[in-house]
């Protein structure tokens, strides 16, 4: 478990130290801030997504580990090559790569996972695992400021890429695959229920029955779509509207504006996602134990509390006001992820949660990380250009329009609970 968390770490530093280097990157290679959210989101989403499903499907039969540690290599030496790129196709091109590795990942881990625990404790290891998107934040943001500030974005993304190719092997050496442990009966009952189950139609089959999937994986969507469109625009929020503020700030520390930034963004975004994910799947665990519809209340409640406390930080006209407003933000913003990645492994057979992972994952990264980015970043563009609105005010809104989404979240996890317990497989 500690392993793959570090892992998962490692995932989203490569992921996240984008949003950092986003501002000096638009200045170098004169980008527009829907080429910023093309270049985060949608170019990383389309292939991590799509190919997430095939990855899925050969880990319900294959080497779990081997396949981590095969995608782990990968995506890791495409962030290294994002240092190398000369301008936006090639940057483009590189973030595809990393997709294409990191697509490798997740299904297979929460398979694993729940191979790894009891039933009763899914929801807490699950949500264990997911604290790696915050601190993998606050890693690659905190490193990548600081790198970026004294060696340039180009070596900022070699540094954080060239690590994970090490890690890769020990991952694929070290990791478990409880598959090689199973007695006799276990691999003969296995066996029995892979044949029985028509490879990816049969599994969907399954899905399309389930009506809490599908709701709660469009209202999980609906909050990736929130948190990745604002993650590549937070830097520049504060780079825009609040300069000499951070510059002062960052003065005192010693450290420049990048090297604040990234540190304090990680640190608020880090800490407080890492206490939400943990919180979230203790406390759905807890009450989830009597009554299911705990799994989806949880998330409901976090993501209507969440929305005023985001528009007061980005209204703020004080910097330090809006990044600990941020801190608060991020563990209401995380509560979801052990409830909804738990109701996702429960709710099928065994033999098909690798898969219900998959399709989980495609629909919360197609929508959220593909779009998210996007839709941001050409939000800002219109504030900004059409609505003559300039750069600062133009991210301001752009973030505060797309918060308010977090409404059709709330609203489709309270609808599950109509339906949560009916469907619970064991």
């Amino acid at each position: 478990m500690g392993l793959l968390l570090v892992i998962y770490v490692m995932n989203f530093v490569d992921r996240q130290v984008v949003n950092i280097l986003a501002e000096p990157i638009k200045r170098e290679l004169g980008l527009l801030d829907w080429q910023l959210g093309a270049m985060s989101g949608l170019a990383f989403a389309l292939f991590y997504t799509v190919l997430g499903l095939p990855i899925a499907r050969l880990a319900e039969r294959g080497n779990r580990p081997y396949i981590i540690g095969a995608a782990l290599a990968v995506w890791s030496g495409f962030t290294a090559l994002c240092g190398l790129a000369q301008n936006f196709t090639q940057l483009l091109l590189a973030r595809i790569g990393v997709g294409v590795g990191e697509a490798g990942c997740t299904p297979p881990a929460h398979s694993l996972i729940t191979d790894y625990v009891p039933k009763e404790k899914r929801a807490s290891a699950l949500a264990f695992y997911s604290m790696g998107t915050p601190l993998g934040s606050l890693v690659g943001m905190g490193l990548g400021g600081i790198i970026a500030d004294a060696y340039g974005w180009r070596m900022a993304f070699i540094v954080c890429g060239i690590p994970g190719i090490v890690l890769a092997i020990i991952a694929a050496l070290t990791l478990v695959e409880p598959r090689i442990r199973q007695t006799a009966a276990d691999i003969k009952e296995r066996a029995q229920a892979m044949r029985d189950a028509k490879p990816f139609k049969a599994a969907l089959a399954t899905l399309r029955r389930k009506r809490t999937f599908w709701l709660v994986s469009f209202a999980a969507a609906i909050k990736a779509f929130i948190g990745y469109g604002q993650a590549p625009f937070a830097a520049s929020f504060f780079y825009r509207n609040h300069t000499e503020e951070i510059a002062s700030l960052a003065a005192m520390f010693g450290l420049q504006s990048g090297g604040f930034l990234g540190l304090a963004l990680g640190l608020m975004g880090g800490i407080g996602g890492a206490i939400g994910a943990f919180l979230g799947g203790m406390i759905a665990d807890k009450y989830g134990a009597r009554d299911y519809r705990a799994y989806v209340s949880v998330p409901a409640i976090a993501s209507l509390a969440v929305i005023p406390i985001y528009v007061l930080a980005i209204l703020s006209p004080f910097a330090t006001f809006a990044l600990g407003s941020l801190l608060i933000g991020s563990i209401l913003g995380t509560l979801w992820y052990g409830p909804v990645y738990a109701t996702a492994q429960t709710i099928v057979p065994p033999h098909m949660r690798a898969t219900a992972s998959a399709v989980l994952l495609f629909i919360i990264n197609l929508i959220g990380l593909g779009l998210g980015p996007l839709a941001v970043g050409a939000l800002s563009d219109m504030f900004a250009i059409t609505f003559g609105m300039g750069e600062a005010e133009g991210v301001r809104w752009a973030l505060l329009v797309s918060a308010f989404a977090g409404l059709g979240a709330a609203l489709l996890f309270w609808m599950a609970r109509s339906t949560i317990r009916d469907e619970m497989e064991g």
